[in-house]
C-alpha cells in the first residue's frame, strides 16, 4: 500500500511517498519528475553496503549518470570538514546547478546532504531517502538541514527543501536493534505532543512482528503531524517548535558526552522523561503523565534517567540551544499525553526545568 503527503511551503511543495520495497522503483519515481542527468549519491559506507547496489541499479536502468560519496557512519561526520570533503567531490563531479544531489542515509547523511545542496553553487536540487525511522519521521521532512560545530549541534545550517522524499520501510529490518528503538524515540515524541491515540496504540503493542506491521501508518501518522506543523511554522518561529520536545537537554546530554554514549533518540528519550517530571513536579503537567512515559519508553529499551553529567556543562549547553532569545529560552512542555505548548522561561530560572 502506498501512502501519500505533499508538503506545502511558501519555498516549494514535494511530494513524501512511503511504500515497501519503493527502494526498487525509486529510478522510474524520479524520472517521473526529474530531468536531470548527473546524480551525486551522499551516502554512508554501512547504507553503501546494504542497499548501494540497489539504489544504483534502479537510477541507471533509468539513464541516470551515477557518481557515489560514501562517508564514515555517524555523529562525527556530521562537521565542517566532512562538509569540506563532500564539496571538492561535488566539483571533482563538474557538477551543475541542473544536477540533482540524493541524500540516502539517516540523520547525519540527510543533514549533511541537505545542507551541502543547500549552499553548493547557492543551491542544487536534492532528494532525500532516508534509511532510519528517526530520519523517515523526523530528520528528512520540513527542510532543516545543518552541520555541527564542537560547540553544540546545528549550530550552522539552513531551511532548504528536498524534491521529493522517498519512504521504504523494508529497510528499517536491518537496522541494528537499538537504532530501530532510537527512532521510536521520536515516534513517541510525536505521540506526547500530538497524537493521544498512537500513545495508547503504542502502549498496548506486544511484539516487533506487530510494530513492524503497523510501520508504515505509524510513520504515515508522525509525517502528517511534521507536514502540518511545518506548513503551519516553516522556519520555527513559533509552533514549529513543539516538534523539539526533549530536544532541548537530550543535545545538551549528547553534547556533555561528545555523541559517543547516546544516540540522538535515546538522548531526547532522557529529555522528554525528565523534563516531564520536573514540569509534573511543578504544577504544571497532569499527575501521572511521566510515569506513562515512563512505560512507554521501557518497552522500546529507550533510557530515561538523567545520568550523572556536570551541572555547570549541562546549563551551558542548553544556553546554547537554539530556542534561546536572549535571556530566555523556548521549552516544550506537556499540559498531558497528546497536548503540548511552548513555555518562555527565564534562563536564570531554568536550571528548575533542567535538573534534577
Amino acid at each position: 500500500m502506498l501512502y501519500e503527503l505533499e508538503v506545502k511551503t511558501s519555498q516549494k511543495s514535494y511530494p513524501i511517498l512511503i511504500r515497501k520495497d519503493i527502494l526498487k522503483s525509486i529510478g522510474y519515481e524520479i524520472r517521473k519528475n526529474c530531468n536531470n542527468k548527473r546524480i551525486t549519491l551522499i551516502t554512508d559506507k554501512n547504507v553503501e553496503r546494504l542497499y548501494g547496489k540497489a539504489l544504483m541499479d534502479s537510477l541507471m536502468t533509468y539513464g541516470f549518470a551515477v557518481n557515489t560519496i560514501s562517508l564514515e557512519p555517524g555523529e562525527n561526520s556530521k562537521s565542517i570538514e566532512t562538509l569540506t570533503y563532500v564539496y571538492d567531490k561535488l566539483l571533482d563531479n563538474q557538477m551543475t546547478r541542473k544536477d540533482l544531489i540524493i541524500a540516502f542515509g539517516g540523520g547525519v547523511v540527510g543533514d549533511l546532504a541537505g545542507f551541502a545542496a543547500s549552499t553548493f553553487l547557492r543551491g542544487i536540487n536534492y532528494i532525500q531517502i532516508p534509511t532510519s525511522l528517526l530520519a523517515q519521521i523526523d530528520s528528512s521532512i520540513g527542510g532543516k538541514v545543518a552541520v555541527n560545530l564542537p560547540r553544540g549541534k546545528n549550530l550552522i545550517g539552513s531551511f532548504y527543501h528536498p524534491e521529493a522524499v522517498y519512504i521504504d520501510s523494508d529497510m528499517l529490518r536491518t537496522l541494528p536493534k537499538r537504532f530501530l528503538y532510537d527512532g521510536m524515540g521520536e515516534v513517541i515524541k510525536y505521540a506526547c505532543i500530538k497524537d493521544k491515540e498512537l500513545f495508547e496504540r503504542l502502549i498496548e503493542m506486544k511484539t516487533e512482528p506487530e510494530l513492524f506491521l503497523a510501520i508504515n501508518e505509524i510513520i504515515y501518522k508522525c509525517c502528517s503531524i511534521k507536514k502540518e506543523v511545518v506548513e503551519k511554522d516553516e522556519k520555527e518561529a513559533g509552533d514549529r517548535m513543539l516538534l523539539n520536545f526533549g530536544h532541548t537537554i537530550g543535545h545538551a546530554i549528547e553534547k556533555a558526552f561528545n555523541y559517543e554514549k547516546y544516540t540522538h533518540g535515546e538522548a531526547v528519550a532522557i529529555g522528554m522523561y525528565s523534563i516531564t517530571r520536573k514540569s509534573e513536579a511543578l504544577g504544571i503537567t497532569r499527575i501521572g503523565t511521566a510515569d506513562l512515559l515512563k512505560e512507554l519508553l521501557n518497552k522500546f529499551n529507550l533510557p530515561y534517567e538523567l545520568p550523572e553529567v556536570d551541572e555547570d556543562v549541562l546549563l551551558k549547553a542548553v544556553a546554547l540551544d537554539k530556542k534561546s532569545e536572549n535571556d530566555n529560552i523556548n521549552l516544550v512542555l506537556l499540559n498531558e499525553i497528546g497536548d503540548s505548548f511552548i513555555k518562555k522561561i527565564e534562563k536564570e530560572k531554568v536550571s528548575q526545568y533542567i535538573l534534577p
